[in-house]
Parts: C-alpha cells; structure tokens; sequence
C-alpha cells in the first residue's frame, strides 16, 4: 500500500518559531501529503505567517480559527486541551481516512531533514507499530549543548511529535479532548495490540522551553493529575515525584507533581472510565517496575563481579 501521510499542527502565538518549523517540513526528503496548520486564536502575528505560508507551499491547508479566548479566557491552555480540540478541528476540515498515517507537530518542534521518511520507514519494517515518534531535544541551560529529553523509549511517545497508523487512530477512537490525552491514547494503543515507540535517532528541537508558557512548576502539577486521571497508584506516583524532585526547581519539582496527583484527588478530577484501562494501567506498571528492578540487580552484579582494577 502506497503510505499518505496527513500533519496536523495546532498553533497558537509561534511567530517566533513557526518560520524555522515551516521550512524544516519543506526541506523533508519526504514531505507530508497534506499539512494542516490550524491558527487557535494567536495575536502575535502567527496568522500572517500562516497566510504566507499557506500560498507559496501546495501542500499546506490553513484554517484560521475564532479566537477561543474572545469569550471566556483560559489561563491554562494545556489543562484545558485546547490543542487536540484544534488538532480535531483540523482533522475533520479533510478526508482524513484517505490517509495511511496521521501525525500532530507543534508550531515549535524543528524536526530533521530525513525525520518523516526515516518514520514512515519504521512502520513499514514493523506492521504491529502504531504509534511513534522521535524525541526532541532543548539547550542545556549551563553549557547551552542541546540535549536530547530522556523517556521511556517502548512506553511513551512525546505528544508533541507523535504519528499514528489510520488503524491504530481508529481503534482508539481517535484523540480524547482531555488532559492527559496523550497518555490515555497510547495506553489504549497498546490495550489494542498495538506497539508504541519513540526512536533516540530521530532527535527534533524543542524551540519554547517546556514548560515556559505558563510556569515550570504549574506543568509539573498538571503532570501530576495527568497521572490521576490515568489511574497511575499512589506508590508508583511517590517514586516519580522523586525523580522530578532532581529536575530544576530542584525539590519543589518533585512537590508540584505530587500536589497535583492529591489535588486531583481531593476534587475529585474526573478520571478514565474505563475499568479494562485502570486494570492494564496497574499491571503495565507493576511490569515495568520489576523489569527495571532486575536490571538494576542484574547491573549490580556485574559491576560486583568486575576485577577492582577494572572499576
């Protein structure tokens, strides 16, 4: 079957971007069929970037948008999943069925030259992948080396950059207008029969700092209630409120992430009705914590049975 891939890019004030993402996706050795950049109410000149954009590349379609903020401004725009409403509006502006692959890219990731050909390649080899992406890098504040962000390469895919095979889009009945969509979708992926993957090799750059719209902490607790809604348990909640406590702001990261999951609790934040979801959730979990112990025992004896010299 001949691969047609669809793009869909919600923005919203990239003009100090979207120019170096534009060009990146037109120089790609092999270009999307169809991209789709829909303006979600941007005041900073984005729209006029779009318009320009939109008439000297034919295979760009640009919907402009009502402002979302004309009515009733939104602080948090990330909790209250203005880009897969965006994102959705886009898909249903085509025939996104005709398609074989459906990506989403924000108006700030610049991806390699060769990133959609290398992707579409993995699919290709793998017929059971659905879901995948590359994983994009930041400047390291002190050195100001880009730096490539670490996850859970068989786990997660960034929602930032992530491609779906039209099988996989419609077997988890597309993206969830929701914080924490981007969880849930490739949980349900995987629940499906599917694999989910995100490849080292294919590192884009991540032009707005993560979390720098609306404060570094305000995400890690947004963070935190993405992993309530997702039914992740308390204990393993604990352990990852840890881990970020090592990311800057030191110790108060790891407090954010933790106030959130608690106070998404304490208000009881709707969560994934879905028992079969809470229950793969858990054991998927219970699984990826064993496997990581093992290898840490496995390492620790490797390095206990290595010559002293040699250490």
């Amino acid at each position: 079957m001949v691969q047609r891939l669809l793009v869909i890019s919600p923005v919203r004030n990239e003009a100090a971007h979207l120019e170096l993402v534009a060009a990146a996706v037109e120089r790609q050795t092999r270009p999307p069929d169809r991209w789709v950049l829909v303006d979600d109410g941007s005041t900073d000149g984005t729209g006029a970037i779009l318009a320009q954009l939109g008439a000297r590349c034919d295979f760009v379609e640009v919907i402009p948008g009502p402002s979302t903020d004309a009515d009733a401004p939104v602080r948090d725009r990330l909790a209250a999943a203005a880009a897969p409403r965006a994102f959705n509006r886009g898909l249903h502006s085509v025939d996104w069925a005709s398609f074989t692959h459906i990506a989403k890219l924000d108006g700030d990731i610049e991806l390699p030259p060769d990133y959609f050909e290398r992707l579409l390649r993995e699919f290709e080899r793998d017929r059971e992948l659905g879901m995948a992406g590359g994983v994009w890098s930041e400047p390291d504040r002190a050195s100001g080396v880009w730096k490539a962000a670490p996850i859970p390469l068989e786990f997660h895919v960034m929602g930032s950059m992530k491609c779906y095979t039209l099988e996989c889009f419609r077997a988890i009945g597309g993206m969830q207008e929701r914080l924490g969509w981007d969880t849930i979708d490739q949980t349900y992926a995987r629940m499906q029969g599917f694999r989910t993957r995100s490849f080292p090799e294919l590192v884009a750059r991540h032009h707005r700092p993560w979390g720098s719209a609306d404060g570094v902490l305000r995400g890690r607790a947004r963070h935190g209630r993405c992993a309530y809604i997702a039914h992740y348990p308390a204990g393993w909640v604990t352990m990852r409120a840890f881990k970020a406590g090592r990311s800057r702001p030191r110790g108060v990261s790891g407090l954010a992430f933790l106030y959130g999951y608690l106070h998404a609790g304490l208000t009881r934040t709707s969560r994934v009705e879905d028992a079969e979801f809470r229950r793969f959730v858990r054991a998927e979990l219970r699984n990826r914590a064993r496997s990581e112990i093992s290898q840490r025992v496995t390492h620790g004896r490797r390095l206990a049975q290595r010559p002293l010299r040699a250490r």
